[in-house]
């Protein structure tokens, strides 16, 4: 297992990581990815604690994820079923196992403040944390048909994974107003939201 963790985390986190996996018995499956969601944790009917994360994250978000499915399990199994999946408990849970991975030896020394602030009170995912989200994709490996909806300029049409096609309008606070071409209607999207540019 430590072998195959090798391929996915920074090498200092792996024996951490095989430790925790270990301890609380989950059966870790990498999986290709999935557009809506970079990892989720179950229990199964038999008792078995389930934990799968995409293959394509890079080592960072990886980790990053893997440790968000962990505490969900450790939260649950510490202060029961009932506990909202992302509320205090979890958030604590979530801090408290993230700690000792925030050094320079696992992450680079530009994303460290970033995260030394997200978890001051992580969110259920990181992807909304625009300025740590765009610092971890530095590390992606490049898709060249993709950008970033702040990068692109205002009345460019672009899509998104489903296929549906938008016009950038306008910056509403932190998000981008964009309007669905086949229906008209207005949608708000994260800065750090990759799309597709099409031509006009």
């Amino acid at each position: 297992m430590s072998d195959v963790l090798k391929k996915y985390l920074p090498e200092h986190a792996v024996q951490s990581c095989f430790e925790l996996i270990k301890a609380n018995h989950v059966h870790l499956k990498i999986v290709n990815e999935r557009v809506t969601r970079h990892g989720d944790y179950r229990k199964n009917a038999n008792g078995f604690h389930q934990i799968t994360v995409n293959a394509s994250l890079n080592k960072y978000r990886f980790l990053i994820t893997l440790i968000h499915e962990i505490a969900h399990l450790v939260a649950f199994e510490k202060y029961g079923r009932y506990i909202k999946p992302h509320g205090e408990e979890w958030k604590f849970t979530f801090q408290q196992l993230m700690m000792p991975f925030i050094r320079p030896e696992i992450f680079p020394n530009q994303l460290l403040p970033l995260l030394a602030r997200h978890f001051k009170n992580p969110k259920a995912s990181s992807d909304t944390d625009a300025t740590l989200s765009l610092a971890l994709k530095q590390y992606d490996e490049k898709e060249s048909d993709k950008n970033y909806i702040f990068e692109i300029p205002y009345g460019s049409h672009f899509r998104i994974h489903n296929g549906k096609v938008f016009k950038k309008i306008a910056l509403r606070v932190k998000r981008y107003e964009c309007i669905e071409l086949q229906t008209g209607r207005m949608f708000l999207f994260q800065p750090n939201a990759e799309v597709e540019v099409v031509p006009n």
